[in-house]
């Protein structure tokens, strides 16, 4: 089976879409398909910015990756590019493909809309961005702009033939805006082989190597305003005298990061607070091993694949009770918290430090939680599910 896969969003970029992309198409190759990626362009800088090399990256001798021309915009990651459709690229496709997946609805998704069309092929798109939360910290605040967002979303979904997404809510919240395609809940693949618990050897090695403490709490993602990691570090702020010896460790790039060192400092913090900013994929891994708890006050994650690497590392993780958390965070691997509370959120970091009982009871139950999404499971996922649509579009 030959599959295109448009996205707005790819490697060298910081996001979980393009991590699930590249391992979605190293398992689907490793099945027998053919992936042709079809995604922005990146300058240097852009490379520079994630800490790697300005050349593709190696995934499968199947796969392929052609790069559409794209202008830069300011988006939190400092390194969000924009394609603008053309809706004539479909022309110049040289190996016509089974069935196309759209992952994202701006300049490469029309592209991929289109292709669809003038190819007659299938189309399966996935949703992984919950518009209002975005638009919560947009330039423009407007209940108009807000409802012709959500509109054009589910007008752009209702062209495909089935749609995914990594979580139920954001299904539903298309719904509500009269989206009507089949459509069911496919989680984003996790790296079990990279992301593992440690030996205590390992542990103490990786915070030797990171200079953390005994006792660490870890953020990995984005600097983003929708992420709060400013939450996290209030609590750190909270618990500090209980815990002298505490650090929180916070991996990644983004807008926010300027004013979260400064916070750290404002709330006399900043020796417990240690940026390290984006790391190597060795690195990436390496850093869970030396964490004992992993926080995330993200109120827009569809999914979060940073807390589903924790849970594959055995961390307990505390979640805010928000769209895609909310569906994979359970008693069985961790603590909820109402969005934006600072105190729960520091009486549960307590709590763990002086229960490591618990700690270990939790991490068990989120390692058994992601097991069932690994790369080869929801390899077979999609296999199926494309060869359905296929068989589907042809009666």
């Amino acid at each position: 089976m030959r599959i295109a896969m448009f996205s707005e969003n790819f490697y060298p970029e910081l996001s979980g879409i393009s991590d699930s992309l590249i391992e979605s198409a190293r398992e689907l190759s490793g099945l027998g398909h053919d992936i042709d990626f079809y995604v922005p362009h990146y300058s240097k800088k852009d490379f520079a910015t994630s800490n790697v090399p300005p050349s593709e990256p190696n995934i499968s001798e199947g796969v392929k990756i052609h790069r559409y021309f794209s202008f830069p915009y300011p988006a939190p990651t400092k390194q969000g590019r924009m394609v603008i459709p053309t809706f004539l690229r479909s022309f110049f496709i040289k190996n016509k493909p089974d069935i196309i997946h759209t992952h994202l609805f701006f300049g490469c998704g029309m592209e991929g809309l289109a292709a669809s069309f003038f190819l007659r092929v299938p189309l399966v798109g996935t949703s992984h961005t919950p518009i209002t939360e975005f638009m919560r910290y947009g330039p423009v605040q407007s209940p108009l702009l807000e409802k012709l967002a959500l509109n054009f979303v589910s007008w752009y979904y209702n062209h495909c033939d089935f749609v995914t997404a990594p979580s139920q809510g954001i299904l539903d919240e298309m719904k509500r805006h009269g989206f009507h395609k089949p459509c069911r809940v496919i989680s984003n693949p996790i790296d079990l082989d990279s992301f593992s618990p440690p030996t205590q050897e390992e542990a103490h090695a990786a915070k030797t190597f990171f200079r953390l403490s005994p006792f660490t709490v870890l953020y990995t993602g984005r600097l983003a305003p929708e992420k709060h990691i400013d939450i996290i570090i209030r609590a750190i702020a909270m618990v500090k005298e209980k815990i002298p010896e505490i650090n929180f460790a916070v991996t990644g790039h983004g807008e926010g990061e300027v004013s979260l060192k400064k916070l750290a400092e404002e709330l006399g913090v900043n020796e417990q607070v240690k940026f390290f900013g984006t790391l190597s994929t060795e690195k990436h891994a390496l850093i869970y091993k030396a964490a004992d708890v992993f926080a995330i006050a993200s109120t827009a994650e569809t999914q979060s694949l940073s807390l589903m690497k924790a849970m594959a590392t055995s961390l307990p993780v505390i979640g805010a009770k928000a769209r895609g958390l909310a569906e994979y965070i359970t008693e069985a691997n961790g603590f909820f918290i109402e969005p934006g509370d600072v105190k729960t959120l520091a009486e549960h970091i307590l709590f763990l430090y002086t229960h490591p009982e618990e700690r270990i009871r939790l991490g068990q139950g989120g390692l058994h939680t992601v097991k069932q999404f690994s790369r080869a499971k929801i390899a077979s996922d999609w296999s199926a599910l494309y060869k359905e649509v296929i068989a589907a579009k042809k009666k």
